[in-house]
């Protein structure tokens, strides 16, 4: 018995597609929870040579720098915090303390941070110097403002090394573009809180998606894949307009030509209305436990609507999920995902294609987003026991359900038949034990599968050419 998908969903303006997705740079499925942790902004997490994950943020009252430390990114979550420095009396770091970093550079922790004066709008990038093993009980030691070319509004300061040249950038208010709040500095640094030489603005919030609210551009954020330079970014107020924007070098190029560096013409992390989640921003990269996925890092809020001044809103709070990489070498940023457990997607053993779904409006050939290839594994399913339900990522609540003589994704419904035909038992490959696949709870004996021509169909996994279409990796 066979159940075609390919139809037309009116009910939910949704449709099925099983596609041939272009395949990236696959890695094995990462498993975390949103939000990791809450009311804490500008969220830096570190995976040390030790094994262990260091953890620091903005706090909301703004008055000192905490640190955490697990040996899972979960486990931050629940891990004890300790205060490391705290807001001083007067003078520099009376005011605010906002964005620290926390590095291993030589055999030493440096953090930076950027610090304010009580009283005044005076806000520079600073660094800490720690000497010790771990972190949260070195002796910290303050090694200053950094001297940029220019004694104005700076933060955000944060350091990567290309081809063996340390370099550190920041945002900066440039006195020549004093309409404009900051733009993006770069300089090569002699140590790490003096800069080797003067700096350069590679990137100036001139595009209309990064002059919303404030002209912006902040919270850089550096990772290194295929040859190049990725430089992630965040743009305009820190409302339901904050944004991340992407800025790509090549990494044999000279990174202080700012002609080196090129700008993505629209966002790529924005809110996102389906999955609820507003202002995403100010990233930091780190990877998963096994050390073959790239995790974001990132802050938004759970509403979009603010009263009075954002930044004294305090709910801005840290989320982590995977990063994607397409087939041509850059970053999928996706869409800032629901709250719940991490999504994963399915892609064929037998043909290397993603399971996916569309909009029933778009052609097929259309590729489909990263989030169409994404769902949440619910477990227990909506049957309960030891079920599981496909979830879409980028329509939580609509689940995929057999109905009839084809499957759609439907936001859950009161029919009593609903659990049970979005549910299914999930089972080691058929066709290879590392791979899953999915017997369907409402057609037991039946299974999941993914054809040639991108159909899912739900098929007897008896025979070892079915095995193989049934069977799926998680990523």
């Amino acid at each position: 018995m066979v159940y075609s998908l390919r139809k037309t969903l009116a009910t939910t303006a949704l449709g099925i597609l099983a596609g041939l997705a272009a395949l990236g740079s696959a890695s094995p499925a990462v498993s975390y929870n949103n939000t990791l942790i809450n009311q804490r902004a500008d969220p830096h997490i570190n995976k040390h040579t030790d094994g262990w994950y260091y953890f620091t943020a903005t706090v909301p009252e703004f008055d000192k720098i905490v640190l955490r430390r697990a040996q899972s990114i979960q486990a931050l979550a629940s891990a004890p915090e300790t205060t490391i420095w705290k807001r001083k009396a007067s003078g520099v770091g009376s005011g605010q303390v906002w964005a620290p970093e926390l590095h291993y550079i030589d055999g030493k922790w440096y953090i930076y941070v950027a610090l304010g004066v009580s009283g005044q709008w005076r806000i520079r990038a600073f660094v800490l110097e720690g000497t010790g093993a771990n972190p949260l009980s070195a002796n910290w030691v303050e090694k200053g403002i950094i001297k940029t070319n220019w004694d104005t509004f700076s933060l955000d300061a944060s350091t990567f090394v290309v081809n063996g040249t340390r370099y550190l950038v920041w945002a900066q208010q440039e006195p020549s573009r004093s309409d404009e709040n900051s733009s993006l500095m770069l300089a090569p640094l002699q140590n790490p809180w003096t800069l080797g030489a003067t700096a350069v603005a590679i990137s100036r919030p001139t595009l209309p998606w990064e002059r919303r609210g404030y002209k912006v551009n902040e919270g850089p954020s550096a990772i290194q894949r295929n040859g190049n330079v990725f430089l992630t970014y965040s743009a305009s107020a820190t409302d339901y307009n904050y944004c991340m924007g992407l800025l790509t070098a090549s990494a044999s190029s000279n990174l202080m030509d700012p002609a080196s560096w090129s700008k993505e013409p629209n966002p790529v992390f924005a809110s996102n209305a389906d999955t609820q989640q507003f202002g995403p921003g100010h990233n930091s990269f780190t990877v998963s436990e096994d050390g073959q996925s790239d995790i974001i890092v990132y802050h938004d809020r759970g509403y979009r609507d603010i009263k009075g001044d954002p930044l004294n809103d305090p709910n801005r709070r840290t989320r982590v999920q995977k990063l994607y990489w397409k087939a041509n070498g850059t970053p999928d940023f996706g869409v800032p995902v629901a709250e719940g457990p991490t999504p994963v997607r399915l892609r064929s053993f037998n043909n290397s294609g993603y399971v996916q779904y569309k909009l029933s409006s778009q052609s097929n050939a259309i590729t489909p987003s990263l989030a169409e290839t994404q769902f949440r594994l619910a477990s227990p399913g909506l049957a309960g026991g030891s079920s599981v339900s496909l979830e879409s990522a980028a329509k939580p609540g609509a689940f995929l359900r057999r109905s009839g003589s084809q499957f759609r994704f439907e936001v859950k419904g009161s029919a009593s038949s609903f659990a049970r035909e979005a549910s299914f038992i999930q089972h080691a490959g058929l066709a290879d034990a590392a791979g899953v696949s999915f017997e369907s709870v409402d057609m037991q004996g039946q299974y999941l599968h993914l054809s040639s021509d991108g159909s899912l169909l739900l098929l007897t996994g008896g025979t070892s050419a079915q095995g193989t279409t049934s069977t799926f990796y998680l990523e």
